[in-house]
């Protein structure tokens, strides 16, 4: 059971982090293509990079702690 629920933790933290670069490159790209769109804009344009990727690093920080707990409990 703690091997399933590891692989299903692997899946998410690889799930997450190509959701986070997925949508940082849509982001780059649709700010080359309409730049004048965030000169509007008071924050800078990669500002929703910056918090997302703060979100992503706290999930897998989450995730690794709930792997070592898994680890520890697996080689008892």
């Amino acid at each position: 059971m703690l091997r399933k629920i590891n692989n299903l933790i692997n899946i998410l933290m690889g799930s997450f982090t190509g959701v986070f670069i997925g949508g940082a490159i849509y982001k780059y790209l649709d700010y080359k293509k309409y730049p004048d769109l965030y000169a509007m804009q008071s924050a800078p344009w990669y500002t929703g990079i910056q918090i997302t990727g703060i979100a992503l690093i706290a999930v897998l920080i989450i995730c690794a702690l709930v792997k070592i707990i898994i680890r520890k409990k697996m080689s008892q």
